[in-house]
Protein backbone atom coordinates (compact mmCIF):
# COMPACT_ATOMS: atom_id res chain seq x y z
CA UNK A 1 0.00 0.00 0.00
CA UNK A 2 1.29 3.40 -0.98
CA UNK A 3 2.54 6.11 1.42
CA UNK A 4 0.85 8.72 1.47
CA UNK A 5 0.99 12.44 2.08
CA UNK A 6 -2.23 13.78 0.60
CA UNK A 7 -5.01 12.36 -0.89
CA UNK A 8 -8.42 14.51 -2.14
CA UNK A 9 -11.66 13.27 -3.24
CA UNK A 10 -14.25 15.15 -5.38
CA UNK A 11 -12.85 18.49 -4.43
CA UNK A 12 -13.72 21.87 -5.76
CA UNK A 13 -11.45 24.78 -4.88
CA UNK A 14 -12.46 28.37 -5.42
CA UNK A 15 -13.23 31.86 -4.21
CA UNK A 16 -16.87 32.52 -2.42
CA UNK A 17 -19.53 30.13 -4.16
CA UNK A 18 -17.63 30.50 -7.84
CA UNK A 19 -15.66 27.22 -8.12
CA UNK A 20 -12.09 27.25 -10.05
CA UNK A 21 -11.94 23.42 -9.92
CA UNK A 22 -14.32 20.86 -9.35
CA UNK A 23 -14.23 16.98 -9.00
CA UNK A 24 -10.33 17.07 -8.37
CA UNK A 25 -9.77 13.08 -7.11
CA UNK A 26 -5.79 13.30 -6.53
CA UNK A 27 -3.66 10.58 -4.62
CA UNK A 28 0.18 12.02 -3.90
CA UNK A 29 2.61 9.41 -2.96
CA UNK A 30 5.52 10.25 -0.27
CA UNK A 31 8.82 10.78 -1.66
CA UNK A 32 7.63 12.48 -5.03
CA UNK A 33 8.93 15.61 -6.78
CA UNK A 34 5.80 16.64 -8.82
CA UNK A 35 4.88 19.70 -10.94
CA UNK A 36 1.82 21.26 -10.14
CA UNK A 37 1.31 22.93 -14.15
CA UNK A 38 -1.48 24.54 -16.96
CA UNK A 39 -2.12 27.79 -18.47
CA UNK A 40 -2.26 31.18 -16.67
CA UNK A 41 -5.69 31.54 -14.62
CA UNK A 42 -6.24 27.94 -15.06
CA UNK A 43 -6.31 27.63 -11.10
CA UNK A 44 -2.99 26.21 -10.29
CA UNK A 45 -2.09 28.77 -6.91
CA UNK A 46 -5.72 28.02 -6.16
CA UNK A 47 -5.76 24.61 -5.50
CA UNK A 48 -2.26 24.46 -4.48
CA UNK A 49 -3.06 26.86 -1.33
CA UNK A 50 -5.93 24.99 -0.47
CA UNK A 51 -4.10 21.68 -0.69
CA UNK A 52 -1.34 23.27 1.63
CA UNK A 53 -4.35 24.37 4.03
CA UNK A 54 -4.26 27.94 3.83
CA UNK A 55 -7.46 27.71 1.59
CA UNK A 56 -11.24 26.33 2.55
CA UNK A 57 -12.22 24.13 0.13
CA UNK A 58 -15.54 24.73 -1.41
CA UNK A 59 -17.03 20.93 -1.33
CA UNK A 60 -15.14 17.44 -1.15
CA UNK A 61 -12.58 16.27 1.29
CA UNK A 62 -8.44 16.65 1.60
CA UNK A 63 -6.56 14.09 3.61
CA UNK A 64 -2.96 15.20 4.68
CA UNK A 65 -0.27 13.32 6.14
CA UNK A 66 2.40 15.72 6.21
CA UNK A 67 4.48 14.15 9.74
CA UNK A 68 5.24 15.86 12.60
CA UNK A 69 6.03 19.38 11.38
CA UNK A 70 4.22 21.67 9.01
CA UNK A 71 5.30 21.65 5.42
CA UNK A 72 7.47 24.43 4.50
CA UNK A 73 6.64 26.90 2.11
CA UNK A 74 7.85 29.71 -0.40
CA UNK A 75 4.93 31.57 -1.78
CA UNK A 76 5.26 33.53 -4.96
CA UNK A 77 7.46 36.39 -4.94
CA UNK A 78 4.63 38.82 -5.17
CA UNK A 79 3.35 38.02 -1.47
CA UNK A 80 6.66 38.86 0.12
CA UNK A 81 7.84 42.58 1.39
CA UNK A 82 11.15 43.11 -0.84
CA UNK A 83 12.25 45.27 2.06
CA UNK A 84 12.66 42.73 4.67
CA UNK A 85 15.00 44.56 7.30
CA UNK A 86 16.68 40.86 8.14
CA UNK A 87 20.06 38.94 6.61
CA UNK A 88 20.19 35.71 4.25
CA UNK A 89 21.14 33.85 7.71
CA UNK A 90 18.36 35.11 9.37
CA UNK A 91 15.74 34.39 6.99
CA UNK A 92 17.52 30.88 6.84
CA UNK A 93 17.00 30.44 10.32
CA UNK A 94 13.31 31.13 10.42
CA UNK A 95 13.05 27.62 8.54
CA UNK A 96 13.33 26.41 12.38
CA UNK A 97 11.13 28.41 14.05
CA UNK A 98 8.70 25.10 13.85
CA UNK A 99 11.30 23.59 15.80
CA UNK A 100 12.60 26.28 18.04
CA UNK A 101 10.25 28.45 18.53
CA UNK A 102 10.42 32.34 17.70
CA UNK A 103 13.51 32.95 18.86
CA UNK A 104 16.44 35.55 17.91
CA UNK A 105 19.54 32.87 18.31
CA UNK A 106 19.61 29.12 17.37
CA UNK A 107 20.46 26.83 19.38
CA UNK A 108 23.89 25.18 19.27
CA UNK A 109 22.44 21.91 18.56
CA UNK A 110 21.00 23.25 15.09
CA UNK A 111 23.90 25.21 14.73
CA UNK A 112 25.16 22.40 11.94
CA UNK A 113 22.10 21.98 10.52
CA UNK A 114 22.21 25.78 9.36
CA UNK A 115 25.48 25.58 8.04
CA UNK A 116 25.04 22.58 6.27
CA UNK A 117 21.64 24.50 4.62
CA UNK A 118 23.62 27.82 3.90
CA UNK A 119 26.06 25.78 2.21
CA UNK A 120 24.27 23.47 0.09
CA UNK A 121 22.50 26.73 -1.08
CA UNK A 122 25.42 28.20 -1.79
CA UNK A 123 24.67 31.39 0.69
CA UNK A 124 27.45 31.32 2.98
CA UNK A 125 29.08 34.27 1.49
CA UNK A 126 26.01 36.16 0.97
CA UNK A 127 24.42 34.82 5.01
CA UNK A 128 25.45 38.52 6.38
CA UNK A 129 23.62 40.56 3.68
CA UNK A 130 20.60 42.56 3.79
CA UNK A 131 17.37 40.44 2.22
CA UNK A 132 16.55 43.61 0.41
CA UNK A 133 20.44 44.11 -1.27
CA UNK A 134 19.87 40.64 -3.06
CA UNK A 135 19.10 39.71 -6.87
CA UNK A 136 15.70 37.95 -7.69
CA UNK A 137 17.90 34.73 -7.93
CA UNK A 138 19.45 35.02 -4.45
CA UNK A 139 16.14 35.69 -2.94
CA UNK A 140 14.34 32.79 -4.29
CA UNK A 141 17.73 30.61 -3.39
CA UNK A 142 17.12 32.12 0.30
CA UNK A 143 13.50 31.82 0.79
CA UNK A 144 13.80 27.90 -0.65
CA UNK A 145 16.91 27.45 1.63
CA UNK A 146 14.60 28.30 4.96
CA UNK A 147 11.80 26.18 3.80
CA UNK A 148 14.60 23.09 3.44
CA UNK A 149 16.03 24.03 6.88
CA UNK A 150 13.59 22.36 9.37
CA UNK A 151 12.97 18.74 9.24
CA UNK A 152 9.64 19.13 7.28
CA UNK A 153 9.23 15.86 4.87
CA UNK A 154 6.98 17.93 2.77
CA UNK A 155 8.23 21.26 0.83
CA UNK A 156 5.37 23.67 -1.11
CA UNK A 157 6.91 26.28 -3.56
CA UNK A 158 4.51 28.26 -5.44
CA UNK A 159 6.40 29.46 -8.84
CA UNK A 160 10.09 29.61 -7.33
CA UNK A 161 11.62 30.48 -10.82
CA UNK A 162 8.72 33.20 -11.73
CA UNK A 163 10.99 36.33 -13.09
CA UNK A 164 13.91 34.62 -12.79
CA UNK A 165 16.93 35.00 -16.00
CA UNK A 166 17.92 31.54 -16.95
CA UNK A 167 20.24 31.51 -15.36
CA UNK A 168 19.03 31.76 -12.03
CA UNK A 169 16.07 29.59 -13.02
CA UNK A 170 18.65 26.62 -13.87
CA UNK A 171 20.45 27.05 -10.32
CA UNK A 172 17.33 27.35 -8.33
CA UNK A 173 15.55 24.01 -10.51
CA UNK A 174 18.83 21.93 -9.83
CA UNK A 175 18.42 22.84 -6.38
CA UNK A 176 14.80 21.25 -6.09
CA UNK A 177 15.49 18.20 -7.77
CA UNK A 178 19.03 17.60 -5.66
CA UNK A 179 16.12 18.20 -2.49
CA UNK A 180 14.14 15.88 -3.64
CA UNK A 181 16.51 12.99 -4.96
CA UNK A 182 19.41 13.16 -1.83
CA UNK A 183 17.50 14.78 1.24
CA UNK A 184 14.34 12.87 0.22
CA UNK A 185 11.99 15.93 0.73
CA UNK A 186 8.31 15.23 -0.90
CA UNK A 187 8.21 18.41 -3.25
CA UNK A 188 5.11 19.86 -4.52
CA UNK A 189 6.01 22.71 -7.25
CA UNK A 190 4.06 24.96 -9.25
CA UNK A 191 5.60 26.03 -12.14
CA UNK A 192 5.23 27.60 -15.06
CA UNK A 193 7.43 26.79 -18.19
CA UNK A 194 6.33 23.76 -20.79
CA UNK A 195 10.58 23.20 -21.27
CA UNK A 196 11.29 22.23 -17.81
CA UNK A 197 8.81 19.19 -17.10
CA UNK A 198 10.89 16.65 -18.41
CA UNK A 199 13.77 17.08 -16.44
CA UNK A 200 11.35 17.95 -13.45
CA UNK A 201 9.76 14.79 -12.75
CA UNK A 202 8.16 12.06 -15.17
CA UNK A 203 4.40 13.42 -14.07
CA UNK A 204 2.85 16.27 -13.05
CA UNK A 205 0.07 17.68 -11.67
CA UNK A 206 -1.85 19.37 -15.12
CA UNK A 207 -4.66 21.85 -14.56
CA UNK A 208 -7.04 22.87 -16.88
CA UNK A 209 -10.33 23.74 -18.35
CA UNK A 210 -11.58 23.29 -14.45
CA UNK A 211 -10.12 19.94 -14.10
CA UNK A 212 -6.70 18.73 -12.04
CA UNK A 213 -5.22 15.20 -12.82
CA UNK A 214 -2.21 13.55 -13.02
CA UNK A 215 -0.38 12.73 -16.27
CA UNK A 216 2.67 11.83 -17.56
CA UNK A 217 5.06 15.33 -18.66
CA UNK A 218 4.99 14.29 -21.90
CA UNK A 219 0.97 14.30 -22.17
CA UNK A 220 1.09 17.50 -20.30
CA UNK A 221 3.22 19.04 -23.18
CA UNK A 222 0.97 18.09 -25.78
CA UNK A 223 -2.14 19.15 -23.70
CA UNK A 224 -0.96 22.75 -23.59
CA UNK A 225 0.84 22.51 -26.72
CA UNK A 226 -2.39 21.17 -28.51
CA UNK A 227 -5.51 22.10 -26.46
CA UNK A 228 -7.79 20.05 -29.11
CA UNK A 229 -6.34 16.66 -27.53
CA UNK A 230 -7.61 15.20 -24.19
CA UNK A 231 -4.98 14.08 -21.88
Amino acid sequence: MQDLILSCNKLSVGYGRDAVLSGVDLTIPRGVLLPFVGPNGAGKSTLFNTLLGLQEPLAGSINRNFGELPPGYVPQQKQLDPLYPVSVRQIVAMGLYPEIGLSLRVPQCFQKRLEHVLATFQLEQHQHKLFAELSGGMKQKTLIARAFTNNSEVIFLDEPTAGLDAAAEATVLKLIVAMNKHAGKTILVAHHRLEDLSRLAAEVCYINHGQARIVSAGQAIRQQLYPSETP
